[in-house]
Formats: structure tokens, C-alpha cells, sequence
């Protein structure tokens, strides 16, 4: 990473670490089955679609790397279930809890993430591209949009106490 990509990047926000410490401490598997859960709501009809035929029997990690958090995904019959996080993977996406909320929330497109390696991708890149443009171009069941609504004002509490660290630093 050049030293304007860390610069940049230090000045982005952060999970503050006490908010990180407990998370540490809930076993691997919880957040992977409720993430999976949500999933499945908020991508149904893209399932059923096949649209998420690429991830058939493949892991696909999921590393929020300040908040300490690792998923774990899998396709089984048309449907998302939680995979393993501690064996072996298909392919890896990391990156901090805000830049998934950019993400989650379609403030940000993946490919400026992907390009500013703001996320980043380790396994199987053709898998990994797949993952990328279904992300790009993924329609979410009608429901989601309160779910969408909620991570966005989790965003925009992550931006605002940013800020404040920031200015009372």
C-alpha cells in the first residue's frame, strides 16, 4: 500500500475498539448464521433465480477485520448456509465495517471499493469477480429496504461519531 492509500485509509472510519473487544468473544458461527438468515430474506428472489449458482459448494469468507468478525457462506440447494470460517476457502473478501456498510447500503459501488482496495479479494479471483459483479448488480427483495434503511443509520452514526473523534482529538 503506497502511503497515500494509508493516509487516506487511517482517515476513514473505524470501529472503535472497545465496541470490537466484546465482539471477539461470540463464537464464529453466530454471526455467520445470522448474517445468513438475513441474506436469504434480502436475496430470495435472486436465489431462486439461480443468480447465486456460482457459490454452489464454495466457501466464501467474509472478514470484517476491525470488527473481528469472520463469515462464513455457502450455497446448498438454492439457499445460503453457514460454512465453515476456520477451513479451507474458495475465496475471501476483507475489509473494515464501514466499508461493508458502504456496500450493504449502495453508497459506495464495489467496484471503487474493490479498485481503492478498500475491500480485498484472496482465492479464486474468477469466483471472487463473480461475487463482485453479482454485488454490483443484485436487486433485493422488496422487504429489504427496512433492513437497507437500518444499516444506513448505522452508517451515518459511524461517519458522525467519526467526526467527533476527529475534531476532539
Amino acid at each position: 500500500m503506497n502511503k497515500t492509500n494509508h493516509l487516506t485509509n487511517h482517515l476513514l472510519p473505524r470501529l472503535p475498539r472497545i465496541l470490537s473487544l466484546p465482539l471477539r468473544y461470540i463464537p464464529a458461527k453466530i454471526p455467520s448464521h445470522l448474517l445468513v438468515m438475513t441474506l436469504n430474506q434480502m436475496l430470495a428472489k435472486a436465489s431462486r433465480a439461480g443468480e447465486l449458482d456460482f457459490l454452489q459448494d464454495k466457501v466464501l469468507l467474509i472478514k470484517v477485520q476491525d470488527a473481528h468478525l469472520i463469515f462464513g457462506l455457502s450455497l446448498v440447494k438454492s439457499r445460503l448456509i453457514a460454512g465453515p470460517v476456520h477451513r479451507h476457502y474458495d475465496v475471501c473478501i476483507s475489509g473494515t465495517a464501514y466499508d461493508f456498510l458502504l456496500l450493504a447500503t449502495g453508497r459506495e459501488d464495489p467496484d471503487s471499493l474493490f479498485f481503492n482496495r478498500r475491500l480485498r479479494l484472496e482465492g479464486d479471483t474468477e469466483l471472487g469477480l463473480y461475487v463482485k459483479n453479482f454485488l454490483a448488480a443484485v436487486e433485493l427483495e422488496p422487504g429489504a429496504q427496512m433492513i437497507v434503511k437500518q444499516l444506513e443509520h448505522l452508517l451515518d452514526w459511524f461517519e458522525y461519531s467519526w467526526q467527533l473523534r476527529l475534531k476532539f482529538r
